[in-house]
């Protein structure tokens, strides 16, 4: 949809962007616990570009997520996806998913939750919609970093309707054990295409922010 926008907006709204330091996991609550889980996707590197497929300039489909260090005590796995650069006050959600198993998503799953997940592993994205939203930045806003976080809580949360993210955030909040993180980059060039090269996202910036907030939580 976006990439109908004129390049001179996107250009326009470039210092318009939440940042990282209001992604979910620097939220109160949760910013205070561990971050070493080890989050990979086996068709992207971390901090590097997020494949066209994945995109609305491709498929749309989710990708591919493989885990590992998920603390033994972890009684639920909790997915939320985030554009730290959307041209919004909020990062955009893009992705909820809840009571998770096992160590990896296959690819797809998150756009077909029918198929590959029960129905009430899913919660809204920012659309208010229950599946993957893919990523769609506005041609000339530069570049975008989705940050794909992993939390592991410490109990089995309920909810009356599908979660959004506050609700999400309200549950987790003293009760993430562990969580990882995985930074895929996209951007759309002044004539709206993705680009094709490796973007050398400074990933060490969000660390850097992440240990820095976690000493004052």
């Amino acid at each position: 949809m976006l990439q109908l926008l004129p390049p001179a907006i996107g250009k326009r709204l470039r210092k318009v962007r939440p940042g990282i330091r209001d992604l979910l996991m620097h939220a109160p609550g949760i910013a205070g616990s561990e971050l070493s889980i080890t989050l990979t996707s086996p068709t992207f590197r971390d901090g590097c570009k997020l494949p066209t497929k994945y995109t609305v300039d491709g498929a749309g489909i989710s990708p591919p997520l493989h885990w590992r260090g998920v603390p033994s005590a972890a009684a639920n796995l909790v997915l939320v996806i985030e554009d730290a650069d959307s041209p919004t006050v909020h990062p955009l959600v893009h992705a909820v998913a809840y009571n998770l198993s096992g160590d990896k998503l296959p690819e797809g799953a998150l756009s077909n939750p029918g198929r590959y997940l029960a129905r009430h592993q899913m919660g809204r994205n920012s659309f208010l919609i229950a599946r993957y939203l893919p990523p769609d930045p506005p041609p000339g806003h530069g570049r975008h970093r989705y940050i794909f976080q992993l939390f592991a809580l410490d109990h089995q949360p309920r909810f009356g309707r599908r979660p959004g993210r506050s609700a999400i955030a309200e549950v987790m909040h003293d009760h993430v054990l562990d969580k990882g993180m995985l930074c895929g980059v996209y951007e759309r060039t002044a004539r709206g295409r993705g680009q094709r090269r490796d973007l050398n996202h400074p990933i060490m910036e969000i660390r850097r922010w992440h240990r820095s907030n976690r000493k004052r939580s």
